[in-house]
């Protein structure tokens, strides 16, 4: 699975154009009054206004040689959480992956992560563009079974770590959906960051046919997009 695009909303649409076009250095693919979309390697991240705030957490792939040269790159842009005894990488054994977390402009938790299953090494110098893909979305629910079935069952994803009750993920590693119950999970690791049921839209590739979905009020509308 691949996230093609991916739509949020923020009440902070002129900060967080600075944010990705100044501090990180993306180049705009598109911008108008009420919105912008830079490109993230095979993916297109677009911010639109909103008069109410909103909080997400997503995250970016980057190649898996990369993390400490992402890290150093990032620290002299952005403040990265610490987690424990300052640390600032966290290692997902289960996942076999590591990954840094830091906040947008609008207060979103974003994070790099690599996956050490994917293989994908660079010999490139670290910079905005080795950015990969818009990797994760979180999706937060009380329905967490149904809606990983409904993904199973209209997109053609399967279910891949964690559990049908507190926190789900569907997709692959090239693209996931993480679906906690925020009434048993209340924030994002490792934040205070509260788990709420955010609205967004997003085209999905999976088995080269793409689809749109928009998540809103904790219910998902899938369309088929078309075939690659």
């Amino acid at each position: 699975m691949k996230i093609r695009k991916l739509t949020l909303l923020t009440n902070k649409l002129e900060e967080e154009k600075l944010f990705y076009s100044n501090t990180l250095g993306f180049e705009l693919k598109k911008e108008g009054s009420d919105s912008f979309t830079i490109r993230v390697g095979w993916s297109e991240l677009t911010f639109k206004r909103s008069k109410e705030k909103h909080t997400y957490h997503y995250c970016f792939l980057i190649p898996s040689n990369q993390l400490h040269e992402a890290l150093e790159w990032m620290e002299e842009r952005v403040e990265i959480i610490a987690i424990e005894n300052e640390g600032k990488i966290q290692w997902f054994d289960t996942w076999n992956a590591r990954s840094f977390y830091f906040y947008d402009a609008s207060g979103n938790l974003a994070e790099f992560i690599v996956r050490y299953d994917l293989e994908n090494e660079s010999n490139r110098e670290f910079g905005i563009s080795s950015l990969l893909c818009v990797n994760e979305i979180g999706m937060a629910t009380t329905q967490v079974e149904h809606l990983n079935s409904q993904l199973e069952r209209q997109l053609s994803t399967q279910f891949w770590k964690g559990d049908l009750v507190r926190f789900a993920t569907n997709g692959s590693q090239e693209g996931l959906f993480l679906i906690p119950n925020y009434e048993i999970k209340t924030v994002w690791f490792p934040s205070r960051q509260p788990i709420v049921p955010e609205p967004f839209e997003t085209t999905i590739e999976n088995e080269g046919v793409l689809y749109d979905l928009n998540f809103r009020n904790e219910q998902l509308e899938i369309t088929k997009a078309g075939n690659l």
